[in-house]
């Protein structure tokens, strides 16, 4: 039987939650405000904590931030219940290490879905790996690419951004592993004039905020919703976690950090010594391999022009003439201000 800390400061809300959990089969102990609870999750150590945010003496926040620092408590998964909806309440607590979000009022269906999902995670985490003959750990079965993907992205917690809402800032602290479901997203640093180098673009499929987790550094750029998107966050201990005992997630992001290294060197060239012409043909290449091929018509990139000049390198003005020019020789269209693909291999085999 899976023990669960449950602590709310709200009598009916407390009684009423811990009898669905009891009746679902988990051993529940509770606690009326965040430092009684703080307490009791160092002493019982339980399997997940549920945890209200506005408590007196210690709220949700403090209680998670205590949790986490306790050697004995850290990975204790922590749903937060409350009765905020704000986005900005949201991101902070994910921002801090919370594994997802119970909105009050919520349904008892809401609740047990969120608590085997999580607990459901933690228990793949701990047993899917067995002792190897020398002691060390190893998967119990050979990883495929699609099963690593799943181990670290099924369950999680999606939050969904706005057009040009900002995901992390370039100088804070990384604590989540975001993987793109939806959307798009770019990666950019700023200079003292105001004036942004986009340094990647991520698409459905893609990881971002690995470098610095890997580095344990600050985040060297800021990342930038392009239009709306959804991102699983993966919360920093889970991936530290199967980084250090699946060597097939190990290996999928040594590839992709060689990939990085790669892609930088690449786009130092290009900007050193790519015609202007061959870096907005370059931009627009990259822009369109986020979208599946079209088996009739053009490919339709909607992006401003301002961000599209970044992703070249370039002046908006000096980009807005050569795409004056592909259009005039019928590379491309622009409609409505979306730009339409009319002949990608021209793009491709654009002479420097």
């Amino acid at each position: 039987m899976k023990n669960i800390l449950l602590i709310e400061d709200n009598e009916d809300i407390r009684v009423n939650t811990a009898e669905i959990l009891e009746m679902s089969n988990y051993h529940v102990a509770v606690a009326s405000n965040g430092k009684a609870g703080l307490a009791m999750a160092i002493e019982q150590q339980p399997d997940l904590i549920i945890c209200d945010i506005l408590m007196p003496v210690l709220d949700g926040y403090g209680v998670l931030h205590a949790i986490q620092k306790h050697e004995k408590t850290r990975n204790t998964p922590f749903i937060f219940l409350t009765a905020k909806t704000e986005h900005a309440e949201i991101r902070k607590g994910m921002d801090l290490g919370a594994d997802d979000y119970i909105t009050k009022p919520f349904s008892a269906t809401e609740l047990l879905n969120a608590v085997d999902s999580r607990l459901k995670k933690i228990d793949t985490l701990r047993h899917d790996l067995v002792p190897a003959p020398e002691g060390s750990l190893r998967s119990s079965e050979v990883s495929t690419d699609r099963e690593v993907m799943g181990s670290l992205t099924e369950g999680r917690v999606v939050i969904r951004y706005k057009k040009k809402q900002v995901i992390y800032l370039e100088g804070n602290h990384p604590n989540k592993l975001y993987y793109v479901l939806k959307g798009k997203v770019k990666a950019y640093k700023g200079n003292e004039d105001g004036k942004e180098l986009v340094t990647d673009l991520y698409h459905p499929g893609d990881f971002l905020g690995y470098v610095a987790l890997l580095e344990g550094a600050l985040y060297r750029d800021t990342a930038e919703a392009m239009e709306p998107t959804e991102l699983a966050l993966i919360p920093r201990e889970d991936f530290e976690q199967l980084m250090n005992m699946d060597p097939e997630v190990s290996r999928k992001f040594i590839r992709l950090l060689a990939r990085n290294i790669s892609s930088k060197e690449e786009q130092l060239l290009r900007l050193a010594y790519n015609s202007l012409r061959k870096k907005v043909a370059d931009a627009l290449l990259l822009l369109c391999q986020g979208l599946p091929e079209m088996k009739e018509g053009p490919l339709e990139l909607e992006i401003s022009r301002e961000n599209l000049a970044t992703i070249a390198g370039t002046a908006t003005e000096s980009l807005i003439r050569t795409l004056s020019d592909f259009k005039l020789h019928h590379i491309i269209d622009i409609r409505e201000g979306k730009i339409l693909i009319l002949d990608r291999g021209k793009l491709e085999h654009m002479v420097n």
